[in-house]
């Protein structure tokens, strides 16, 4: 059985860093896409960065390029998210996916980020949270 469990997320003050971590259980990292996902109250989650693992290849948002920074470990069936130059519209669930489609790193390939429909497997989230 596939698992997620993100960790890492926190409150802090904008202009900080936090390093969000994903880490997979039931499934080897080697050749998947993982994708993190941002939903803030009121609004419709939001794709912020994406990896496909078996060359590292990564996405980003407009939003966050320059400032996050995706990456992995597969030897610790892990990715992580390095959040630096936070402000307080990056607050946030935020959520790893993954998915282990060749379709769907395809499509992270051409496309960039992907639909949060593209992903099978989630996990349960981690609060970020930024003051001004």
């Amino acid at each position: 059985q596939v698992q997620l469990v993100e960790s890492g997320g926190g409150s802090v003050q904008a202009g900080g860093s936090l390093r969000l971590s994903c880490t997979a259980s039931g499934f080897i990292y080697s050749r998947y896409c993982v994708g993190w996902f941002r939903q803030a109250p009121g609004k419709k989650r939001e794709g912020v960065a994406a990896i496909y693992t078996g060359n590292g290849s990564t996405y980003y948002a407009d939003s966050v390029k320059g400032r996050f920074t995706i990456s992995r470990d597969n030897a610790k069936n892990t990715v992580y998210l390095q959040m630096n130059s936070l402000k307080p519209d990056d607050t946030a669930m935020y959520y790893c996916a993954a998915d282990t489609s060749p379709v769907v790193a395809a499509r992270l390939e051409k496309m960039g980020l992907v639909p949060e429909t593209e992903y099978n497997y989630w996990g349960q989230g981690t609060q970020v949270t930024v003051s001004s």
